[in-house]
């Protein structure tokens, strides 16, 4: 009883052994089963690499045979190409033997071209002739002797410009107006100018189309020379006067830059527009002044040949203080006199101090202008220095403008505060040689 489990665990360890090596030998059977496949499948790669090798040996002596064919067709080519050199060597000193003298011309007529090829880029009469350059650029980069046909052509466009550069004509084209486009009626007076609708127009040489090239300036030249654009673009025959530009173009461009009127009293600044607004003021109220005396003048002279007195006048208000003086004395009579004088003479005299005072006031401002011009025009040098110009006009142009605008202004507001004060004088002069009257008629009676 006591060796039954013992005898159990001895068999179970048995059928566990022999389990085990059931499982090893079909490992060991699978392990060669998987060599027995890889050996076939090693064998169809080598058969594999066997046969692209053999495809690749082909192609490489296939290569190999194009490689040596390409060798012997260069060095052919080259043998080809050296005696062409030397072939094309001989010509060319053929050619320059040949030639001789005509070679020279030829080199004459083709920097003719290109010299007139750029002239005709900025001339004129491009705008009315587009297109010309185009056979003088074959015979300018040619490298051949040009023919008959290209020089006859060279002729033939130089002998144009000459005659279109003396001639004034009309042709419709479209131009370009702020941007917009329109057609008009251009006139070209030779190479100088174009006008279009009484306005000058500018030739843009380097535009692709001839639509793009004709502008209209955007700003014009004074009216004394727009005045003459109108009727000579709208003459049919006969002469008129018209202003040109014989240097083609850079006078005008500079006249259109000059400033106007208003842009100069724009560079005076702020001080520049007091000294007009003093000065507006000044003339204003002295030709009020002028006004005044004048009417007083005459009504004081209608009161000389009038007995009765009136009170619309200085003399007739004096007359009317004699009259109504009680006093037959002389001496109480001149004291009347000299009072009533006196109280018109303040109303013949007024406003002159102020007149007199804005003459002496505009230069002291055009010069108080000036110094702050200056300051601008130092303190632009300090920051930026003296490379450009243009940065101190800015300063020099309020220096100069509120000079010349205190001058402008003074000079006349003197000469009618001189005006005022002679004709106040005269009539104060009046006044007093009409009571000496007064006087001497009552010492009479």
């Amino acid at each position: 009883m006591k060796l039954m489990p013992y005898f159990l665990f001895i068999f179970l360890l048995s059928n566990s052994a022999w389990a085990e090596h059931q499982n090893l030998d079909q490992l060991l059977r699978d392990v060669k089963q998987t060599q027995s496949i890889e050996r076939k499948i090693n064998r169809a790669r080598e058969a594999e690499f066997l046969a692209e090798k053999q495809t690749q040996q082909q192609l490489l002596n296939a290569a190999e045979a194009e490689l040596t064919k390409q060798e012997r067709l260069s060095t052919q080519l080259k043998k080809h190409l050296q005696s062409n050199e030397a072939l094309l060597s001989k010509l060319e000193t053929q050619l320059k033997d040949n030639s001789g003298e005509l070679g020279e011309l030829f080199g004459v007529a083709r920097q003719a071209a290109g010299d007139l090829n750029v002239d005709l880029l900025s001339s004129l009469v491009s705008a009315q002739y587009p297109n010309r350059t185009e056979k003088l650029d074959s015979i300018a980069n040619s490298k051949a002797l040009p023919t008959i046909d290209q020089l006859e052509t060279l002729w033939f466009t130089l002998q144009h410009e000459m005659t279109e550069t003396g001639k004034v004509v009309k042709f419709n084209r479209e131009i370009e107006v702020s941007g917009n486009r329109e057609q008009a009626s251009v006139t070209r007076i030779g190479a100088f100018n174009l006008i279009a609708n009484g306005k000058y127009l500018n030739y843009i040489s380097d535009s692709d189309t001839i639509e793009k090239a004709l502008i209209s300036l955007p700003r014009q030249p004074g009216s004394k020379y727009l005045d003459l654009a109108t009727p000579f673009s709208q003459a049919t025959a006969g002469q008129m006067p018209v202003a040109i530009d014989p240097t083609r173009g850079v006078l005008l461009s500079m006249l259109i830059q000059t400033p106007n009127t208003q842009e100069r009293i724009d560079q005076g600044g702020v001080i520049g527009y007091i000294i007009l607004a003093l000065g507006g003021l000044g003339f204003t109220y002295a030709l009020i002044r002028l006004i005044i005396l004048m009417l007083t003048g005459s009504k004081i002279q209608k009161q000389i040949n009038n007995p009765v007195a009136s009170d619309d006048n200085p003399l007739g208000r004096i007359l009317g203080a004699t009259e109504q003086s009680s006093a037959q004395e002389i001496d109480t009579l001149e004291l009347v006199l000299d009072e009533a004088i006196t109280r018109e003479v303040p109303a013949l005299e007024k406003g002159l101090s102020l007149i007199k005072l804005l003459a002496a006031v505009a230069p002291l401002l055009g010069l108080l202008g000036t110094v702050t011009g200056m300051i601008a025009t130092f303190q632009a040098i300090s920051l930026f220095g003296t490379g450009d110009p243009k940065l101190m006009a800015n300063g020099i142009s309020q220096a100069l403008v509120t000079t010349m605008l205190g001058l402008s202004v003074a000079m006349p507001l003197l000469f009618i505060h001189n005006l005022l004060a002679s004709r106040s004088r005269t009539l104060v002069q009046l006044l007093d040689e009409q009571s000496a009257g007064i006087m001497s008629r009552r010492a009479g009676k």
